[in-house]
């Protein structure tokens, strides 16, 4: 997914390309100039509703006045929540009405984890080890591709606010 690059050597989430929900390649470079959060979601996990909305909220209320992006990343690695494929995500998104990019289901975790991710990981590493421990982790990307926060599942995407503000 990032064209053989070690994402030891990557200088910013600009390096990587990722797939869509049609497995395309999208090149995170699309993405520069703006503060992005990149998440891992779930559709069948009790935090889902909460996190889906909120998102949606932030997407709604910044993305036209201060350039915010979502990219959300679904992830199967928590308890099986979540189970579908690319074509059921779609639906999951039409059916959530979700504004912001969604793409194809990754693992965030071990050795078949997402180059992006391991790249996120080492630029953020958690209180408890590098690791995600859960659904709806958060990462706060600053307009130079840099991470520059983390969050956990419980912190609340409306509390993001308050962060985001200091790299718009």
């Amino acid at each position: 997914m990032s064209d053989g690059l070690n994402y030891k050597d990557a200088k910013s989430i600009y390096y990587f390309t990722v797939n869509d929900l049609d497995s395309q390649p999208v090149s995170l470079q699309k993405y520069e100039g703006h503060v992005c959060i990149i998440v891992n979601v779930a559709t069948e996990c009790g935090m889902t509703k909460t996190n889906i909305e909120e998102l949606n909220e932030l997407y709604e209320n910044y993305a036209e006045t201060k350039g915010l992006r979502v990219l959300a990343f679904p992830c199967n690695q928590f308890i099986g929540t979540e189970p579908t494929d690319n074509a059921g995500m779609k639906q999951f998104v039409k059916l959530k009405q979700i504004k912001f990019d969604v793409f194809e289901k990754i693992q965030v975790n071990g050795s078949e984890g997402s180059p992006l991710w391991k790249y996120l990981k080492l630029k953020q590493g958690g209180v408890l080890g590098d690791f995600i421990k859960w659904n709806y982790t958060k990462f706060v990307v600053d307009k130079n591709g840099q991470p520059v926060e983390r969050f956990g599942p419980n912190t609340s995407p409306k509390e993001l606010i308050e962060y985001l503000q200091k790299y718009w």
